[in-house]
């Protein structure tokens, strides 16, 4: 596998529970446009949950976030998320919602209990997300939650759904150029 860090330091963004994706994470507009290019979406991510969002966030900040994260199996806001280098912690996200973020290849741990009570918007956290470590630096807290699981770390390290079927189909060809 190539070069690739599992672990994101920056700035904590808390939400609440129940942000659905349509609303929450991007607008319906953006869904039902069917908006997939990362620069046309990142401009609309949380636009109705904490306006302005993009223009505050760097590579490697978290979102953390409550119960029932995303609802709804949609994937554009997490294109766009991981388009800017973000990671995202849940206490919860029903199965659809996470099988999309991981499909766009965006660090997500999830089934986090009681995250929310571990950090405030503006903290500097330390999450990896492939050993499960949770580390807020601001107030000295340190937790361990489920990783991303073993079966998922090459589709998320390969970007997603697209960069795994791409190495997918270029070690086809190298097998039939033997």
């Amino acid at each position: 596998m190539s070069e690739f860090s599992w672990i994101l330091k920056g700035r904590c963004y808390k939400l609440g529970h129940d942000v659905p994706h349509a609303g929450g994470v991007v607008p319906n507009r953006i869904i039902i446009g069917r908006h997939f290019d990362a620069k046309d979406i990142i401009p609309h991510l949380f636009e109705e949950t904490d306006p302005g969002f993009h223009t505050r966030c760097q590579p490697g900040d978290i979102i953390v976030t409550g119960q029932n994260f995303g609802m709804g199996p949609k994937m554009n806001g997490y294109i766009a998320m991981r388009a800017l280098g973000l990671g995202l912690v849940c206490e919860s996200m029903p199965f659809l919602a996470y099988r999309a973020a991981i499909g766009c290849g965006l660090l997500t741990m999830t089934d986090c209990v009681n995250a929310t009570e571990m950090c405030d918007t503006g903290d500097e956290l330390e999450i990896n997300f492939r050993d499960g470590f949770f580390i807020n630096h601001t107030r000295d807290i340190r937790r361990e939650y489920p990783p991303i699981p073993d079966t998922l770390l090459e589709i998320v390290e390969l970007g997603g759904n697209t960069g795994w079927l791409r190495q997918w189909q270029s070690n086809r060809h190298k097998e039939t150029a033997s």
